[in-house]
């Protein structure tokens, strides 16, 4: 995924002057009386950092309860007359966060039409129009952001977008080029995971796990490129180091489900309780209408639970909301599991009207594994 350069990092702990603290597991929070909450009762860049870290640790540990949060952070200084656009870009980042797409690119033209050259406002439309498979505008979001940012990072969301767009291996090649000597941590590494994931679709799975590795050397919390780092390794059934990959680090809602899965793989008798708490969190998601993790409920049906229709269902309902390579892996994986391999039509249809190369879905023996002959989804087939 072409994560903005927000990707989680060691936690940072904002200065709290003289508010009350209270310890959570792997953070620590600032509470603050709702009265206060309003613009004359808290200086905006204390609005603003405290909001920052709240949506750090939502990152870093999957809480989307700091979400809410910085949600009441934010909301006096988004309900004024004349909004203030950092509040707004803040927002329109927790909307992104529980996958409120359409609202968040809402929120966006609110945050730009105040402030154009915002250039975090420009690589966050980029980021959340690719996850919507809405290429050509995600490209124009670029091309703004580019204007406005340091060419490497310009350079970074433009080639994500080529590797989407039938130019995988030219945009791979040119990524691994770009000068990240004076980039921050947080940008070199956010370069090394999507090296891992281009690669990964590349089929050049040995280069994946080492742009994986120094990724995590530089940012360890990175929670997003533990896990692809942890489907790597399951894909080629190394599913003790999964467990070893993990250990000592908070495990939210998406690694433990790769945990389940490695579990399952080794007959591990800790897995019953991983399914136990993956079935309270999906159930809890649902109850509260929010579809966050539903690529991760397809996978847990079809993978863990070995229930191919009801992931299925949910595969296709995630496929409605986001676009990604993975969204399309989990709902073929699953129309094929189901005796059902026309339900992923639109999956196959989007890949190959964006010449979109993956060589989990494109290289015949891998696709043999799961789809039936006779459908192909190589590109420009």
């Amino acid at each position: 995924m072409l994560a903005t350069p927000g990707r989680p990092q060691a936690p940072t702990i904002v200065p709290l002057t003289d508010s009350v603290l209270q310890v959570r597991p792997g953070a620590v929070v600032p509470l603050l009386d709702p009265a206060d909450r309003r613009p004359s009762a808290l200086p905006l860049e204390f609005v603003v950092s405290t909001a920052r870290f709240y949506i750090q640790q939502s990152r870093i540990t999957g809480d989307l309860g700091y979400l809410n949060y910085a949600e009441s952070l934010l909301a006096p200084w988004i309900l004024e007359p004349t909004p203030e656009p950092r509040a707004l870009l803040l927002h329109a980042t927790v909307q992104q966060s529980r996958h409120e797409f359409p609202a968040a690119l809402a929120t966006l033209d609110r945050a730009l039409a105040l402030r154009s050259t915002d250039s975090e406002a420009w690589l966050t439309r980029a980021d959340i129009l690719r996850v919507m498979g809405m290429y050509a505008q995600a490209g124009a979001a670029c091309e703004r952001f580019a204007q406005l940012a340091d060419p490497s990072l310009s350079a970074l969301c433009r080639l994500s977008l080529r590797s989407l767009n039938g130019e995988l291996p030219q945009a791979y090649a040119a990524l691994v080029k770009i000068p990240i000597q004076d980039m921050r941590p947080a940008e070199r590494a956010w370069v090394y995971a999507t090296l891992g994931e281009m690669a990964v679709r590349l089929g050049r799975d040995a280069d994946a796990e080492r742009w994986f590795l120094r990724d995590l050397r530089i940012a360890p919390y990175d929670f997003f490129g533990r896990a692809a780092y942890a489907d790597l390794l399951l894909r080629h059934r190394r599913a003790a180091q999964v467990l070893v990959l993990v250990r000592g680090h908070r495990i939210p809602d998406p690694l433990l489900l790769r945990v389940a899965i490695a579990q399952k793989m080794l007959g591990d008798a800790g897995l019953s309780r991983s399914v136990v708490a993956l079935q309270v969190a999906f159930r809890a998601e649902a109850q509260r209408g929010e579809s966050v993790h539903q690529r991760e409920q397809a996978r847990f049906l079809l993978e863990v639970q070995k229930r191919p229709r009801p992931a299925l269902a949910v595969a296709l309902e995630n496929w409605k909301v986001q676009r990604e390579p993975e969204d399309a892996l989990i709902l073929v994986k699953a129309a094929a599991s189901a005796g059902n391999p026309q339900a992923a039509q639109p999956a196959l249809d989007f890949l190959r009207a964006n010449r979109l190369r993956d060589a989990r879905l494109s290289d015949r023996p891998a696709v043999n594994r799961w789809l039936p002959h006779g459908i192909d989804v190589r590109p420009g087939s």
